[in-house]
């Protein structure tokens, strides 16, 4: 994996006047780049002219920057352009043999799972292509709002490939083995308004208002409690993966370190007191 800077030493390229001691805007690598503000950051894949096609080396940032995260309480996972992503840079497939091939795809597995395994929740903003790779990388976040022009598909199977980042574990979890066995066996592809029908998006939103979505949802998510957040993000999964006498014991023992925290006791204080917010209709 590349040498990149870890979020403590990032370089600042913020236009505003004096420093702070946290940098406001950050170049993790060529085609990466992080801005904070308050509790909310957004990493933003900046390739269009490859239609953000993923690379060796934003691979490698990527999950670089996810094994050592700034300090924020969500991440907008977005990208520049007409499109999400593309998928897999094949260029650097030609010369690529069985084996390099095999440590090739578990890099990809690193990546993801860092990605799906922060503790800090990641939103994914989707516009135009999220194919292949994209798809894999989209899957990997913990919310996806797609904008109206999103389009979602798997061709690998039509290009002599099968997929190697993880698509065949979390894409049939989020919309079943079914659906994903015809989109692999026949280039089938989703639409935003079919995506969200069958759970592949969580939001669907109208062409440019994706990212203002994913920035209000990453607030909501900043304004709960860290203890909540991190058993959402880490126990839940696990939960779920885990048999039934072991989920509710998982379950049991996360609920009680939740409701101990200081957070959790002012977040019920405010509920009681009618100062917090209610669900309404």
């Amino acid at each position: 994996m590349t040498d990149l800077p870890t979020s403590h030493h990032l370089t600042d390229i913020s236009d505003g006047e004096g420093s702070s001691a946290q940098p406001t805007t950050v170049n993790i690598s060529e085609t990466l780049r992080f801005a904070a503000e308050g509790d909310i950051g957004t990493l933003t894949l900046d390739r269009p002219a490859k239609r953000n096609a993923l690379d060796d080396a934003t691979v490698a940032s990527l999950g670089e920057f996810f094994r050592t995260p700034p300090e924020v309480s969500a991440i907008v996972l977005n990208s520049t352009g007409d499109h999400f992503c593309a998928g897999l840079d094949l260029s650097e497939m030609a010369e690529r043999d069985a084996v390099a091939g095999l440590h090739h795809s578990r890099g990809w597995h690193t990546t993801m799972n860092r990605i799906t395994e922060s503790q800090i929740p990641v939103v994914a903003v989707l516009q135009g292509g999220v194919i292949g790779g994209g798809l894999e990388l989209a899957s990997a976040a913990h919310l996806r709002v797609a904008e109206e022009s999103a389009y979602f598909a798997l061709p690998e199977g039509k290009r002599g490939l099968f997929v190697g980042g993880g698509a065949s574990v979390r894409v049939p979890r989020l919309i079943g083995l079914s659906r994903v066995q015809d989109m692999m066996l026949t280039g089938r592809r989703f639409d935003a308004v079919e995506a969200e029908s069958i759970g592949l998006v969580n939001y669907r939103v109208s062409a440019g208002e994706g990212l203002a979505k994913a920035r209000e949802l990453a607030a909501s998510i900043a304004s709960n409690s860290p203890v909540t957040n991190y058993a959402i993000t880490q126990a839940l999964p696990r939960i779920v993966e885990s048999g039934r006498d072991e989920g509710y014991m998982l379950e049991s023992l996360m609920a009680t370190v939740a409701q101990s925290s200081t957070e959790a006791k002012e977040l019920m204080r405010s509920f009681l007191d009618g100062s917090g917010p209610k669900v309404t209709k």
